[in-house]
């Protein structure tokens, strides 16, 4: 079984605002509220290409039902624990202004939910998939990936981790089965500007020799690179395409290459799937459907 957490979703509120003028009262001319956060992403993904999963994490207050609501209609199995206090966040993206947003804080997690959440992921056994992504709450230790990993080691589970700097750094030495940074996080690590397939190869071996065994790397219209645990290297350019939404491309290529893994264990093959998923759900307004992905495998393979 494949489980993904999210630690702090949301309802994202997705608008258009023709001719927005700051001070001045604008009205939408279109809008779409689903549910939100990496882990979802990525369960909706799996979902979609009739992968089996379940999503754990919190939900508050009435938008956490909504959110609830939402990821049952879409069909895949959710197990959110929900806390007596506080909203999930609402979080406002600006469709016509790329990358422009508003971003709500979250209910406040407490020791007790963290311990529930530990009691859930005891259910995981050897051969299951735990995919944590994502930002945390404020209200969250810092070491809560490095808590959770060093709290299932040693039980033969996949471990995906796609995060930033220190929650990425410190899961390393439990060797996740993936991880997935993007040129600009990777060379933050490192404090280099990496622009080049080519210049990510050795930052993405670093990561493998501080314990990762495979690192995929997104590089947007650059395309991606696989550095994989059996000494092979996978680069593919960005498959032809209008980005029309970049939300959700990320996680999409998660989705995509764990898919793609679960039905043959073969890394050509996953990598493939992931680069599809992701181009896929950066030229569609939803995230990517199967018809979508497999028509952009197609011209890959």
């Amino acid at each position: 079984m494949i489980y993904t957490v999210t630690f702090n979703p949301s309802l994202d509120y997705i608008v258009s605002v023709q001719d927005f003028q700051l001070g001045k009262t604008n009205r939408t001319c279109a809008e779409q509220m689903l549910p939100g956060g990496k882990g979802i992403n990525v369960s909706t993904v799996l979902q979609n290409l009739d992968i089996e999963n379940v999503a754990l994490g919190f939900t508050a207050g009435f938008t956490g039902d909504e959110l609830l609501r939402q990821m049952k209609k879409i069909g895949f199995h959710c197990d959110f624990i929900k806390l007596s206090k506080g909203c999930s966040r609402i979080n406002i993206k600006m469709k016509d202004f790329d990358g422009t947003e508003i971003n709500g804080q979250g209910p406040t997690i407490s020791k007790d939910a963290i311990e529930q959440l530990m009691t859930r992921l005891d259910c995981l056994v050897a051969g299951d998939v735990l995919i944590l992504a994502g930002s945390i709450p404020e209200s969250m230790p810092d070491s809560i990936y490095h808590d959770i990993l060093a709290h299932l080691s040693g039980r033969d589970i996949l471990f995906v981790v796609d995060a930033t700097k220190n929650l990425l750094l410190n899961v390393l030495e439990y060797h996740p089965f993936l991880i997935k940074p993007n040129n600009h996080e990777l060379g933050e690590i490192f404090g280099v500007t990496l622009t080049s397939r080519e210049d990510v190869i050795p930052y993405a071996k670093k990561l493998q020799e501080k314990g990762a065994r495979n690192v995929l790397v997104s590089m947007a219209s650059k395309g991606a690179v696989l550095v994989a645990e059996n000494q092979e290297v996978y680069m593919q350019p960005a498959p032809k395409g209008t980005l029309v939404n970049a939300v959700g491309a990320g996680d999409s290529m998660v989705a995509g290459f764990v898919a793609g893994w679960t039905q043959n264990q073969d890394y050509r093959h996953a990598f493939y799937m992931g680069i599809s998923a992701g181009s896929a759900s950066a030229f569609s307004d939803l995230l990517a459907t199967k018809e979508e992905i497999y028509t952009i495998y197609q011209t890959l393979t």
